[in-house]
C-alpha cells in the first residue's frame, strides 16, 4: 500500500501530459504571409514548426501587404506571422518613436503581440538598376539620381505610400523624378529587365538580384533602417499553446542571409515549391520531418471551383435579397430611386481591391471580406434594372390592374414582376458575370478561388499558373450566363422574351 500514493501521482501526472496534449493538438494555428516569395517561404516554416509541436497548423499564404497582416494578427485572424523590425518602426508603430529592437518589443507587447529576437538576416530595402543602365549613366548611389530627373522610377505599390517608403525617399534625397508609378514587386523585374523602367525598389535577400545582373544603389544618405526578420505572435499564445511560441523561438539566428537568399533562389527560379523549401531547410537544421503535399492540377481545379462559387452564390443570393426589394421601392418613388440609384452607384466607382481591403477591419480575412465586398458590387445593375423593369410596364396595363380590383400585392405578385422579369433577369445575369470576375481578388484576403493561381503565377513569373486560374475564371463566366440564359426560358413567357430588355 505504500506504493499507492506515488502510483497515484504517476497517474495523475500521466493523465495530465495526456490531457496538455490532446487540448495542443486540437490547437488551431493560423500563421500568415504577404504576397512575395520570402514572407510565404518564412510562412510555410512557421506552420510547419507548429505542426510539429502537435498544433493544427494552417497557412494563410499571400494576405497582400503589411496592414492586411498586422490587422489580422491583432483581430485574431491569424496567431503569427513573419515581419520585419525597419517595418515595424517606421509603418506600424511610426507614431510610438520605437526604433531599437527593445522599444519595438515593448511597444509591441503593449499591443498583446510578441516579438522574437531577429532570425539572421537583414532583409533592407534598397533601389536597384540594370547593370549596364547604371553603368552607362554613372550611377552607383542613391543620391546619383538626382542628376537624372528623366529616368523612370517604377516602386512596389506598398512602397509608394509607406513612411519608410517613395515619399520618404523622395524627401530624404531631395529626388526630383515626376514619372514614378506603381506596380506588384514581382512585376517591377520584369519591367526593370525590358527597359519600361530604370529604377526599383529592391529587398535585399531577392534571388532575382543575381539572376537579372541588378547593380544595388548605395543609401550614401542612411534612409533605410536595419529589416531584421522577426516573429511577431499574438501573446495568448504563450498560455494556450506555449509548445507553439517555443517552435517559433528556434527559428531565432538560424536563418543567414545566405541560406535565405537560397531559397529565395529555389522557390523563384527553380519553381520548387515554397512548402519543399521550408520542409527541406527544416529537416536539415532541426531535424524536423514534414509531410510535403503537392496537389495536381486537378485537385486545386476543384478546390479553386468550389471556393470560387461559394463566394460568387452567397454574395449574388445576398444581393437578390436586397437589390430587388430595393428595385421595387425606387420604382415607386422617385426620391428613394434616386437615393437607392446614386448610393449602388457610388459603390461601384471604389476599386474593387480598396472596397475589399476597407471590409478588412469590419469582418477579418478569409472568404467573408470577399463576400461583403462582392455582395456591395452586386446591386447597382439589380437595383436600376428592377426599377426601369417596372417603371417601363406601359401605363394601360396599370390601369387595367387597378380596373380589377388588385390590391398593392397582388398587383406585384400578379402584373409587375412577372412583365418585369426580364428586366430583371437581365440584371442579375449581369450581377452574376461580373462577380465571377471581380471574385478573383479575393486570393488577396485569403478566399481562395481562381485568384490563387493567378496571384502566385504574378509571383512567380509563371504563366501556366495565370492561365490555371483566368481560363476557367473565363470559363465560369460562360456558364454563368449560358445558365441564366437557359433559366430565363423557363421564368419569361416567350412573348415577353421578344421584348426588349432594359439595361
Amino acid at each position: 500500500m505504500k506504493g499507492s500514493p506515488r502510483f497515484a501521482v504517476l497517474a495523475l501526472a500521466l493523465l495530465l501530459s495526456l490531457g496538455a496534449a490532446t487540448a495542443l493538438a486540437q490547437t488551431a494555428i493560423t500563421t500568415g504571409s504577404k504576397a512575395f516569395t520570402e514572407n510565404v517561404i518564412l510562412g510555410e516554416l512557421l506552420a510547419r514548426l507548429a505542426a510539429d509541436a502537435g498544433a493544427v497548423a494552417e497557412h494563410k499564404t499571400q494576405l497582400g501587404g503589411t496592414r492586411i497582416l498586422w490587422n489580422a494578427l491583432q483581430r485574431g485572424d491569424i496567431d503569427a506571422y513573419v515581419e520585419y523590425t525597419g517595418t515595424l518602426s517606421q509603418e506600424i508603430l511610426a507614431d510610438s518613436g520605437a526604433t531599437t529592437e527593445d522599444e519595438i518589443r515593448a511597444a509591441l507587447a503593449a499591443q498583446g503581440i510578441v516579438m522574437t529576437r531577429p532570425l539572421g538576416f537583414n532583409n533592407t530595402y534598397a533601389l536597384g538598376m540594370r547593370e549596364d543602365v547604371a553603368a552607362e549613366h554613372g550611377i552607383t548611389a542613391i543620391s546619383d539620381l538626382r542628376d537624372h530627373p528623366d529616368l523612370d522610377l517604377g516602386f512596389t505599390n506598398e512602397f509608394m505610400d509607406r513612411g519608410d517608403g517613395w515619399p520618404a525617399l523622395r524627401d530624404h534625397y531631395a529626388l526630383p523624378h515626376k514619372r514614378v508609378r506603381g506596380l506588384d514587386h514581382d512585376l517591377a523585374y520584369r519591367g526593370i529587365e525590358q527597359g519600361a523602367i530604370a529604377v526599383t525598389d529592391l529587398y535585399s535577400t531577392d534571388a532575382e538580384i543575381r539572376y537579372y545582373e541588378l547593380r544595388v544603389l548605395r543609401d550614401d544618405l542612411s534612409l533605410f533602417p536595419p529589416y531584421e526578420a522577426v516573429v511577431v505572435y499574438r501573446s495568448d499564445l504563450e498560455h494556450r499553446a506555449p509548445e507553439v511560441a517555443t517552435a517559433f523561438r528556434r527559428l531565432e539566428g538560424r536563418v543567414p542571409e545566405a541560406e535565405m537568399i537560397g531559397m529565395n533562389a529555389r522557390a523563384r527560379l527553380a519553381r520548387i515549391p515554397e512548402g519543399r523549401v521550408a520542409a527541406d531547410f527544416l529537416a536539415t537544421t532541426f531535424q524536423v520531418d514534414s509531410v510535403v503535399v503537392v496537389d495536381t492540377w486537378l485537385q486545386r481545379l476543384g478546390r479553386n471551383t468550389s471556393a470560387h462559387l461559394l463566394l460568387v452564390l452567397v454574395a449574388l443570393a445576398a444581393g437578390i435579397a436586397i437589390a430587388v426589394p430595393t428595385g421595387i421601392i425606387a420604382s415607386r418613388h422617385e426620391v428613394a430611386g434616386q437615393i437607392a440609384l446614386g448610393l449602388t452607384g457610388i459603390l461601384q466607382t471604389v476599386p474593387a481591391l480598396a472596397l475589399l481591403v476597407l471590409m478588412i477591419p469590419l469582418v477579418g480575412i478569409n472568404a467573408p471580406p470577399a463576400i461583403l465586398a462582392l455582395f456591395l458590387y452586386s446591386l447597382l445593375p439589380m437595383v436600376r434594372n428592377t426599377c426601369d423593369g417596372i417603371r417601363s410596364i406601359p401605363a394601360s396595363t396599370w390601369e387595367s390592374a387597378t380596373a380589377l380590383g388588385l390590391s398593392s400585392g397582388a398587383r406585384l405578385r400578379l402584373v409587375e414582376l412577372p412583365l418585369a422579369m426580364p428586366s430583371i433577369l437581365a440584371g442579375v445575369k449581369i450581377a452574376a458575370v461580373q462577380l465571377v470576375g471581380f471574385a478573383t481578388l479575393g486570393a488577396f484576403v485569403g478566399a481562395g478561388g481562381y485568384g490563387q493561381p493567378i496571384l502566385t503565377g504574378i509571383r512567380l513569373d509563371d504563366f501556366g499558373l495565370i492561365l490555371e486560374g483566368a481560363l476557367p475564371a473565363a470559363g465560369l463566366a460562360l456558364v454563368t450566363q449560358g445558365v441564366f440564359e437557359l433559366g430565363e426560358r423557363g421564368l419569361v413567357s416567350k412573348g415577353l422574351r421578344l421584348r426588349p430588355e432594359t439595361g
